[in-house]
């Protein structure tokens, strides 16, 4: 997997990290584990798993309830400047981070210009995976229910954001995913993120990709879309998206 992976991305350049969890049979797989890249808009998740660790869905106001909405279907960044700032900004993000077993993530402290906050965290996509594994898992921080809203809001993103780990479902799948996409500044070149689950066809995936250093968006989705097919290709083997295939 990992030479397919270097042969295919090999022809884009920069950086590409990534991991999958079959939540089905324990399977897994990394590739370039512990390098540390930005999340910026995956971090979304995480802001409202850590809002939803101090109050549960049932009792938010329905502004809050909007920001969350907002944040996490449209990706709308003032949304979740609010929520952040709920939170207790970095120190909130920190301790929840903690709580769902994040040992390699970091996001700098200070109010927010932009995403250049909580945009700017650095993680490793095995933190992401651990994280999103919390909303599946019973054995969570979070209540089953806020679970559940959670992974809700996931699976009805804005048409136009639907790219990234997609790219690796079956037809009939149920995708839950939050993708990411910033610019940097110093050198305007991108990143591109997407993490989530992927459900159906008897297994559930854990999945998630960034790309640093790509030359413009539509390359850094390419190389996005591009590892989690061959990742998830290589998981369902030889019967590919038949019911309970290996």
């Amino acid at each position: 997997m990992t030479r397919t992976l270097d042969r295919f991305l090999g022809r884009y350049g920069g950086r590409v990290t990534a991991a999958a969890h079959d939540l089905t049979t324990g399977r897994s797989y990394r590739y370039r584990p512990g390098l540390q890249l930005p999340t910026a808009s995956t971090s979304k998740i995480g802001i409202l798993m850590a809002l939803l660790l101090r109050t549960r869905w049932q009792d938010l106001s329905r502004p809050v309830r909007q920001d969350a909405e907002q944040m996490i279907r449209l990706s709308d960044n003032g949304a979740a400047d609010r929520l952040y700032r709920r939170i207790g900004l970095q120190a909130g993000l920190a301790g929840a981070n903690r709580r769902f077993g994040l040992t390699r993530t970091f996001t700098p402290a200070g109010r927010c210009l932009d995403l250049h906050c909580w945009g700017i965290t650095r993680t490793t996509a095995e933190d992401q995976v651990r994280l999103v594994r919390a909303l599946a898992v019973a054995a969570s921080p979070l209540a089953d229910e806020d679970r559940r809203q959670v992974l809700r809001l996931m699976e009805k993103v804005t048409p136009d954001q639907k790219w990234g780990i997609s790219a690796g479902a079956c037809e009939g799948d149920r995708v839950a995913l939050k993708n990411g996409w910033l610019r940097h500044v110093s050198n305007g070149r991108w990143v591109t993120a997407s993490t989530g689950l992927i459900r159906g066809h008897g297994h559930d995936y854990a999945i998630a990709i960034i790309a640093e250093d790509s030359a413009n968006m539509a390359v850094g989705v390419a190389k996005v879309e591009g590892t989690a097919e061959r990742i998830l290709n290589a998981f369902r083997g030889r019967r590919g998206c038949v019911a309970g295939g290996h």
